[in-house]
Parts: C-alpha cells; sequence; structure tokens
C-alpha cells in the first residue's frame, strides 16, 4: 500500500482543498455560486468531465452550463488582453449593442405592419 508523502495531499493525489471542493460538488447543490461554477467549468475545460455528464450529475441544462463556459472564457480574453477593459465597461458596450439591434428590430416591425395595412387597403 502506497503512503502520502505530501501532508496537502490525500492519497488519492488530490490537495485537500481539491478533494473538499469535489466531494461537496458531488453533494446535492442548491446555490450555483461563483465558486462552485468555475469549478465545474474548470472540470469542463481541463477534459474531467463534459458538458453532458455534468448536466445529468448536477440536473442542469446544458445551455446554461455552456453560458457558463461562454462567460468564463470572455472573462479569461478580458484578463489576458494588454489592457483589461473594466467590467462595467463591458456591460455598457453589451448593453448599447442590444439596445441599437432592439431599435433596429422595431422600427423593421413597424415598416412591415404599415407595408401590410397598405396591403390590406389594396386587397380590398
Amino acid at each position: 500500500m502506497r503512503s502520502c508523502i505530501d501532508p496537502l495531499k490525500s492519497c488519492t493525489g488530490l490537495k485537500l482543498e481539491e478533494r473538499d471542493l469535489s466531494m461537496k460538488m458531488e453533494e446535492e447543490i442548491k446555490r450555483w455560486t461563483a465558486k462552485r461554477k468555475s469549478a465545474l467549468v474548470m472540470d469542463i475545460i481541463q477534459g474531467k468531465t463534459t458538458v453532458a455528464e455534468a448536466s445529468r450529475a448536477h440536473d442542469l441544462t446544458p445551455s446554461e452550463i455552456e453560458s457558463w463556459v461562454d462567460d468564463a472564457k470572455r472573462g479569461m480574453e478580458n484578463a489576458l488582453r494588454a489592457k483589461p477593459e473594466d467590467v462595467r465597461e463591458q456591460y455598457e458596450r453589451q448593453l448599447r449593442d442590444l439596445q441599437e439591434a432592439y431599435g433596429e428590430a422595431m422600427l423593421e416591425l413597424r415598416a412591415r405592419k404599415k407595408l401590410q395595412a397598405l396591403l390590406d387597403e389594396d386587397g380590398k
């Protein structure tokens, strides 16, 4: 039987805090904190699990987990930039882009309604 030399590691080779986090994740999780989400995302990135496996194991939708992975990638990309953007700046830019897209969609919808009204009048 192999003995553990490193007091910070268990006999499984995992550091105690990693093992504790894994054990906590195996328990039923009622609230997904940022720490738990990041641990699950890291497991996916490192190939320890897949989105499908995590979805089944934790009763989450694959799209929910994939959005966490996407968020993590965006955050990582920003952190590795020469001049990281402030989180507030990122959200404000995203908000402006969404407002612009919404405005364009509303204009198109109004134009279609007017066109339909004109076609309905011509058809009478």
